[in-house]
């Protein structure tokens, strides 16, 4: 398969990178993230995950600029487009407090950067080791992202095929008035109508979008679709920080081969220095396939690219294993896709009592805890339970033996009366939080 749309993905995607992590710094979040804090909320609970000192931080994210920046021109390819990969799952390991879908999704597509040959055409590299260059890749290189694409549109849509979200217009209703400054769109969101136009809307854009990006014929209308939505999704709602512009630059994979030829002959024009050499080699027969024999390699290729799908596929149905009201227990939450479905208001008082003395004391979070990691930690079980679990340890080390914690915790979802979530009558310094159902979060009765 024609190599452009590859290269053209990664000069995109390095460049959107190298300016997220910018902006990350610039921000000034690599300190409120990950040097202020005293306390950190690892993703899969592994204690070992810690971060780096102050300097170790800010040199990760030199790292990282530095790498993006080599995977968009193409420079060292491989070694950067590891090293951006580890350096990006690290920071993302650290603390849960921060998951976003997009920083997930990011993670994945650095994954499949490392493993394609973006880099065999219109690179650095290329002019300095011109064995490399070629005409085509292997077509699972560039349909392995178009497929990406459209796991994240389809259960992004699929998400949305429930009752608060069609029925209740949740939490559309709930955010929307608060643009009331917005000009021109302040007026038109005030009104419930827009907030279920919205809603179902954005249900039916998310399951079908990708399906027309992949026909030739509605492709221009799509990608048009995709720009006003995902502007619009930007500017009613900046706290998703980069996910829109994530997809409008992605999914320009899903173009034709001619298109992409066209933007790097535009580059070209401009960089045409840089480029000259690697123009010549490999635009004059850039649409020729390659004929490619069935070998070891191509077997095991194709049994990882399966296993990879089935994984996808599987982790957003995972919540079926567990009862209940999945935006209320978040059982099988991450990393299904689940965008923009949840507006939760969480009260949580967490009491330590010494069982030897009877002593009881009301936890001070805010010695431990930023604001912002309280506010998301009384909305998420996991989280409650992980921070108890080191304030028990913490009591445990000093006095010998252990402590029985509880938890007072009231939380409002969607709209919903606020209701109580955890159980104040169990102590949960003994329990172990695994795959098995979270008995101790008392379930969400529907209430209108």
């Amino acid at each position: 398969m024609p190599i452009a749309p590859l290269v053209v993905f990664r000069l995109f995607f390095g460049a959107l990178l190298l300016f997220s992590t910018v902006r990350f710094a610039w921000n000034g979040w690599i300190d409120m993230c990950y040097i202020s804090p005293s306390y950190f909320f690892p993703l899969f609970d592994w204690q070992w995950i810690k971060p780096l000192s102050a300097n170790g931080m800010y040199i990760v994210f030199i790292g990282l600029g530095i790498s993006s920046f080599c995977i968009c021109i193409g420079l060292l390819y491989r070694i950067n487009t590891i090293l951006f990969f580890l350096l990006f799952t690290y920071t993302e390991l650290i603390d849960k407090t921060y998951y976003l879908n997009h920083y997930y999704l990011v993670c994945l597509l650095s994954f499949w950067m490392m493993l394609v040959n973006a880099h065999h055409h219109f690179s650095i590299d290329s002019l300095l080791f011109p064995k490399i260059k070629r005409k085509s890749v292997p077509q699972w290189q560039i349909v392995i992202f178009k497929l990406q694409l459209s796991i994240v549109y389809f259960f992004a849509g699929l998400g949305k095929v429930n009752p608060d979200w069609l029925f209740h217009a949740e939490p559309m209703r709930t955010w929307l008035p608060s643009k009331y400054q917005l000009p021109l769109l302040g007026k038109i969101v005030q009104y419930k109508t827009t907030a279920f136009l919205f809603s179902w809307m954005g249900c039916l854009y998310d399951l079908s979008i990708w399906f027309f990006l992949l026909l030739k014929k509605t492709r221009k209308l799509a990608y048009l679709a995709v720009i006003v939505f995902h502007v619009l999704t930007s500017i009613l709602f900046p706290q998703i920080g980069m996910f829109p512009y994530i997809m409008m630059v992605c999914t320009v994979i899903f173009f034709a081969t001619e298109w992409h030829e066209k933007v790097l002959s535009t580059i070209q024009k401009y960089y045409s220095k840089v480029f000259k050499k690697v123009t010549k080699v490999s635009t004059s027969s850039l649409g020729l396939p390659e004929d490619i024999k069935l070998t070891l390699k191509l077997k095991l290729i194709s049994l990882g690219l399966g296993l990879y799908v089935l994984l996808q596929l599987y982790l957003p149905f995972r919540y079926l294993y567990y009862p209940g009201n999945l935006l209320w227990h978040e059982q099988g939450f991450r990393f299904s896709w689940r965008v923009m479905l949840i507006e939760k208001v969480g009260i949580t008082y967490i009491t330590l009592k010494d069982p030897k003395t009877g002593i009881k004391k009301n936890v001070e979070q805010c010695n431990y805890l930023s604001k912002y990691q309280q506010r998301m930690m009384s909305t998420q079980a996991d989280m409650i339970l992980q921070f108890v679990h080191s304030i028990g340890d913490e009591f445990k080390k000093e006095k010998g033996y252990a402590p029985e914690i509880y938890v007072q915790s009231t939380l409002a979802l969607n709209g919903h009366k606020r209701r109580e979530f955890i159980d104040k009558e169990i102590n949960l310094y003994p329990l172990k939080d695994g795959y098995k159902n979270r008995n101790w979060v008392i379930p969400f009765e529907q209430k209108n």
